[in-house]
């Protein structure tokens, strides 16, 4: 079906990574290009941040340049999957949301969506016993396969998927092959078992599902040599014995059981007891072992949580010989409903039963269960007598070991608070699972061979859709937006999501949006709002149990967070907040990641959801003095201004520096090695450094607002961070008024009238720029006035008026010679050229620009680049266009050293528009494309008309061809 904007977009990652738009397949372009895509498709329809993309294709080798190569393929893609052609709307498949970028495909594009449907629809039709039906969903779903996933592909990320989705396949297989045996099917499905088992020799049930294909068939002799190829391949490897299900399995076929010849469902029924000869009986009668079930409920609106379900199958299918999976996660983030969920679906694996504990990891002092007791229980539930319970914790483990040899049980240690308290509780042999849930890392149980499945906050859309279930879907359809408010305002956590839905469910009448409002999260209380019946359902309490676990010092950064901007932290920014050195800092984020309190989103980046910072608030605000917080917020604005401060002298050594001050002697300071350094922190650091701008200002650090704002401008400028550039500049006017500081207001003035120029924002541009030039001609300071001077030239151009620009440039031309600033000089010297140049003088202009170039020899980069891209649209009017390409040559690594995209792509394009005139159409296109790629990154307006300008060269070129 044809989307409303734009072709059908189909992607088949089941083998070589293919692409069709409608019927047509088509070229996803080179290698790396096809790994982004990739790495998008294992994720369609939910986003992907920019750092989580760069990792998952490059790993530990990622490229300086990463964010420019993203940024290149992802625009690669856009036109491959959807090209923009005149009168249509940009591609919606491959968008830039705030969350990341999104793959938008529709049910029915992506066949490994098309296998996962599939392999559900059997399992369903299995628990209903319709096993034909069963049977055809898996031919179906395991046709989609052309061979490895992603074949031919290689990332970090893809690498590992490919083993996980290898595994979902041949899960896969061995179910639709137990089932065409449970049918009786004609095929040969011993020859297809035996190939999959030279292929998996570990693969204990397709061991199994060859023994009873070939005994099936009367090769009864076969079917007992396979079983003996399968123990003397484990006894070799593995140093283990086949599992007792195996060894069940053969001893049948070596007594001819008939039942196994039979159709039906595996494993059948155990055949009936021998009876014993009088002189063989027991002296008490034998009592059948007991076959607890221990699992809580499942909960009905549990939602989502595919690829940690995924990976539990993944888990439970794959033969290992101590099969543990560790569930970690943040406080009330749905770990125990995770651990329940999946049990339940996988219980009927483990035909001796299911053993259950509550081990109160983190719990209020005192109700910690210990070892000795929990294994008191499981052996009483194993119908161990009372007399036999008795000893030591190494006793009752070692008895409770003995017990389990043999047998198949699942087992489910929920709310750990270590691996000390869960080490006693695990099997010692093959053939038992264990599930251990906590909100510590468990790392010692991982070391040992547990496979870790860290549970991270649901998405928005399965937030809303737990929410509609506990509340109703109609009231969600009702009011969706407010709808969204609530599930933002419960951080997306499931327990305050059901804190919340268990208040509104009993009243229909409650709207959502007034009860959105009451969670909003500048509310001081925002806490009181999920206040359950119990301390177990009470959001501040849970949250509390784990923050009173933490050592002393872990626990004060944990609190002094709250004063943090977000959205995260590093570790030396933590260092300065806490006034500890940063080796210290290290530890205790480690501490605080461990328990979940705090999650390394990406290395080196620590960030907490919003009902933990509103707790940590909460704690900071009643253990620290005000004189403690205001010394730690102080702190930690130190870390970012002289930080940022000297991250913008090592990019812009030009700038005229401003005076800063000291830092605080607690204040962790960074310095910058090298330009690609700096830019690198500006770049991560951004969000933070703009939160911190608006939290100085909220909290009365006037003095930061405005120095932090003056320190980042020319990194937002060049980043072409117009919007967000112009909301600091405005705290900063506000702060400069509060100072007292009149240069400080001209300042923010004069760079207003920029910014607001860049949006399109013209009266409130010539506003700022008169009130600048009158507060500069009241201190007299010339070279300031000459800068404005400039730059309202600039916004008389845009409006066509060349020779009241002209003037106004000449005007501080003469400004900077009475000033003696001999850079401002150079520069005007420049605008002066490019007015006469839009003015048809070009001569004139180039007589400017060479004059300028003399001058801005000492340096000034900014000012040599647009010199050398005014004389390359001098040399292109007059026709000179091998000068004109080196000029513009010049300006562009100019720009490119300076890190200002907006200019590389403005230059690119004039690099374009000389290639043109001189013939050269296929280089032009080539700048033109490089130049609508940055642009649309920078969502800037000019991309479309670039775009447009693009497809109109290639339909002349294509009916030239004709």
């Amino acid at each position: 079906m044809r989307g409303c904007h734009g072709p059908r977009v189909r992607l088949q990652v089941l083998g070589p990574l293919l692409g069709w738009r409608d019927d047509e397949q088509v070229s996803l372009g080179p290698l790396r290009q096809q790994v982004v895509l990739a790495v998008l498709a294992l994720s369609a329809n939910r986003p992907t941040g920019r750092a989580e993309l760069i990792e998952a294709v490059w790993g530990e080798s990622t490229p300086a340049y990463a964010v420019n190569l993203v940024q290149k393929y992802v625009s690669g893609l856009r036109r491959v999957l959807e090209p923009v052609r005149p009168g249509h709307h940009p591609s919606q498949v491959l968008s830039w949301t705030d969350a990341g970028y999104l793959l938008s495909l529709p049910h029915g594009a992506l066949d490994l969506e098309e296998f996962d449907r599939g392999v559900a629809r059997a399992r369903a039709a299995v628990a209903e016993g319709d096993l034909k039906a069963a049977s055809r969903s898996l031919h179906a779903a395991l046709e989609l396969w052309r061979g490895p996933a992603l074949n031919g592909l290689s990332s970090p990320l893809l690498d590992a998927e490919r083993n996980r989705l290898a595994e979902r396949r041949i899960s896969a297989l061995e179910e639709r092959i137990e089932i065409d045996l449970a049918l009786g099917d004609r095929r040969d499905l011993a020859e297809e078992a035996g190939r999959l088992v030279a292929e998996h020799p570990l693969r204990e049930r397709l061991r199994a599902l060859l023994m009873r294909a070939l005994y099936q068939q009367g090769r009864q002799g076969e079917a007992l040599a396979a079983f003996r190829a399968a123990r003397d391949h484990l006894r070799s490897e593995l140093g283990v014995e086949p599992a007792a299900e195996l060894q069940a399995l053969h001893k049948r076929i070596l007594n001819g059981d008939p039942d196994l010849l039979a159709p039906g469902p595996w494993p059948p029924p155990a055949p009936a007891p021998v009876s014993p000869r009088p002189d063989q009986l027991p002296l008490r009668p034998a009592q059948p072992a007991p076959r607890p079930a221990q699992l809580p409920h499942g909960l009905p609106e549990f939602v989502g949580r595919r690829a940690e379900l995924d990976r539990l199958d993944a888990l439970a299918a794959s033969g290992q010989s101590v099969m543990i999976a560790a569930i970690t996660g943040t406080a009330g983030v749905g770990k125990t409903s995770l651990a329940v969920q999946w049990a339940h679906r996988i219980s009927d694996r483990f035909p001796d039963g299911q053993l259950y504990v509550n081990l109160h990891g983190f719990e209020p002092s005192g109700s910690l269960a210990r070892p000795g007791e929990v294994l008191r229980g499981f052996l009483d539930a194993l119908g161990v007598g009372a007399q036999q319970i008795a000893g030591t914790v190494d006793e009752l483990a070692a008895r409770y070991r003995s017990l389990l040899a043999g047998r198949r049980l699942l087992l489910v240690l929920d709310n750990a608070r270590n691996t000390e308290q869960v080490h006693p509780l695990l099997p010692g042999t093959p053939g038992c699972m264990v599930v251990v849930t906590s909100r510590s890392r468990l790392a010692g149980l991982v070391a040992a061979g547990a496979v870790p499945v860290t549970v991270d906050l649901p998405t928005a859309e399965e937030a809303a859709e737990l929410l509609s279930r506990r509340i109703g879907p109609e009231r969600v359809a009702t009011e969706p937006q407010a709808a969204a408010a609530v599930v933002a305002a419960c951080a997306r956590l499931p327990l305050a999501l059901a804190l919340v839905a268990s208040r509104a469910a009993p009243h229909p009448q409650y709207r959502l949006s007034a009860l959105a409002a009451e969670l909003r999260p500048a509310r001081a209380d925002v806490l009181d709002a999920f206040i359950g019946e119990t301390e177990s359902t009470d959001a501040r309490a849970v949250l509390s149990w784990s923050y009173h676990q933490l050592s002393d010092p872990a626990a004060r950064l944990f609190r002094l967070l709250g004063l943090h901007p977000g959205p995260d932290i590093t570790a030396p920014a933590a260092a300065s907040l806490a006034g500890v050195p940063a080796r210290q800092a290290r530890r205790m984020l480690a501490e605080l990641s461990g328990a979940h309190m705090l999650e390394e989103h990406t290395p080196g980046r620590f960030a907490f959801h919003d009902l933990l910072r509103a707790y940590a608030a909460e704690q900071v605000e009643e253990e620290e003095s005000a004189t403690e917080r205001q010394a730690a917020t102080e702190r930690l604005l130190d870390h970012y201004l002289h930080s940022a401060h000297a991250a913008d002298r090592t990019l812009y050594p030009y700038r005229t520096p401003i005076i800063v001050g000291p830092p605080g002697p607690a204040a962790t300071v960074l310095a910058f090695a090298s330009p690609d350094e700096a830019l690198a922190w500006f770049t991560a650091e951004q969000p933070v450094l703009l939160n911190a701008i608006a939290h100085a200002t909220g909290a009365g650090f006037t003095a930061y607002t405005s120095l932090l704002t003056w320190t980042v401008t020319a990194f937002l400028n060049y980043q072409g961070q117009f919007h967000s550039w112009a909301r600091c500049l405005r705290a900063a006017l506000l702060a400069s008024r509060q100072l007292g500081d009149r240069a400080g207001v001209a300042q923010a003035h004069q760079l207003l009238n920029i910014a607001c120029r860049h949006l399109g924002l013209i009266a409130e541009a010539d506003t700022h720029a008169g009130r600048a030039l009158q507060l500069y001609d009241q201190l007299g300071d010339g070279s300031r006035q000459g800068r404005l001077l400039l730059d309202i030239a600039r916004g008389l151009e845009h409006r066509g008026e060349y020779e009241q620009a002209l003037r106004r440039a000449t005007r501080a031309l003469c400004q900077f010679h009475d000033a003696g600033d001999r850079m401002g000089k150079a520069d005007a010297l420049s605008w002066v050229g490019w007015y006469y140049s839009r003015l048809g003088d070009h001569d004139a202009a180039m007589r400017h620009c060479h004059d300028a170039l003399r001058l801005h020899r000492e340096g000034n980069w900014p000012g040599q680049a647009d010199t050398w891209a005014i004389l390359g649209n001098a040399h292109h009017h007059l026709g000179h266009y091998d000068e004109a390409l080196n000029s513009y040559a010049q300006a562009l690594a100019r720009w490119g050293e300076l890190g200002d995209r907006y200019e590389v792509a403005i230059t690119l394009q004039r690099l374009g528009d000389t290639q043109e005139a001189a013939g050269r159409l296929d280089r032009a296109r080539s700048r033109w494309q490089q130049a609508r790629t940055i642009l649309e990154e920078l969502g800037h307006p000019d991309a479309a008309l670039l775009q447009a300008r693009l497809d109109a060269h290639g339909a002349v070129g294509a009916a030239n061809e004709r």
